[in-house]
């Protein structure tokens, strides 16, 4: 399967990059599940529980979500921001120059 990346628009780029990650993120869930069913029944042919061993495996089964941008540099889209934490340098210089904040919006 070979894709031609240099004929595709940038919409149909932005399309693949999220279809990739979402790709990475259903294999990575999958791995897991399937590492801590192996790990149980490792655990099992020694007469344990893998909570007994590991304390609570709950945290394996958790995967970390990142919270989606909500504000995007307009000088470099590249750059955004959860709204989340402190603001980046970039938000501060844009307020500066009059600009509001619901103008860097996604």
């Amino acid at each position: 399967m070979a894709i031609d990346l240099k004929t595709m628009s940038r919409s149909e780029l932005k399309k693949l990059k999220d279809d990739v990650v979402k790709a990475l993120n259903d294999a990575e869930k999958r791995e897991r599940r399937e590492a801590l069913k192996a790990a149980k029944k490792a655990a099992a042919e020694y007469g344990f529980a893998l909570d007994e061993l590991s304390g609570d495996v709950r945290r394996l089964d958790k995967v970390k979500t990142k919270n989606p941008p909500k504000y995007r540099n307009p000088d470099n889209p590249e750059q955004t921001w959860t709204g989340r934490g402190r603001k980046p340098q970039w938000v501060h210089d844009a307020l500066a120059r009059g600009i509001d904040v619901s103008d860097l919006e996604i």
